[in-house]
C-alpha cells in the first residue's frame, strides 16, 4: 500500500484518485484557516511553485479538529486561501486526521511516519508529510517546522 492507493474529495466535491499524481513526490499537509501557522500558506505555495515542474504536489487538507480553527466551508476555505495566498496547489474537502472518522489517507500517513516517541496522533494544524514519487512517506515534519526549511529534503526526492 502507498500514497497513490487512496481517494480524497476536491473542494468542488469531486473525487479525486491520488493515482493521478503517480511518479510525482507529495507534500501533504492538513490546514487550517484560523491557526496562529495559517500564514504557511504562503511558504507552501512558494513550494508549489518553485517545485510544481520538477514534479512536486502539495496537497492541501483542510481540518476542524484543532480549536474549530478551520469553521468554514469548503467554497469559504477555497476563497480564504486564494484571495489571503493565492493558493493555486490542490486544496480537498475538509478532513479528519485523528480518531474512528479520520481520513484514510491519514491513518496512512500517521502510520508509516508516527510522531514524537512514537505516537501517531497529530498534534495540530500543518503537520507535514513528504511523499516519495512511489508513494511511500519520506518523513513527517511538526507543524511549527516552516514550509522553506524542507527545500534540501524536497530537492533529494525529486533528484
Amino acid at each position: 500500500m502507498n500514497a497513490f492507493d487512496f481517494e480524497a474529495t476536491a473542494l468542488d466535491g469531486s473525487p479525486v484518485a491520488l493515482s493521478r499524481y503517480q511518479g510525482k513526490a507529495l507534500l501533504i499537509v492538513n490546514t487550517a484557516s484560523e491557526c496562529g501557522f495559517t500564514p504557511q500558506y504562503k511558504g507552501l505555495e512558494e513550494l508549489h511553485r518553485r517545485y510544481g515542474e520538477q514534479g512536486l504536489v502539495v496537497m492541501g487538507f483542510p481540518c476542524n479538529q484543532f480549536g474549530k480553527q478551520e469553521p468554514g466551508s469548503e467554497a469559504e476555505i477555497g476563497a480564504f486561501c486564494e484571495k489571503n495566498y493565492g493558493v493555486s496547489f490542490p486544496m480537498f474537502a475538509k478532513v479528519e486526521v485523528n480518531g474512528d472518522d479520520a481520513h484514510p489517507l491519514f491513518k496512512f500517513l500517521k502510520g508509516e511516519a508516527p510522531g514524537v516517541l512514537g505516537t501517531e496522533a497529530i498534534k495540530w494544524n500543518f503537520t507535514k508529510f513528504l511523499v516519495d514519487k512511489d508513494g511511500k512517506v519520506h518523513k513527517r515534519y511538526a507543524p511549527q517546522t516552516k514550509p522553506e526549511e524542507l527545500g534540501s529534503d524536497i530537492e533529494k526526492l525529486l533528484a
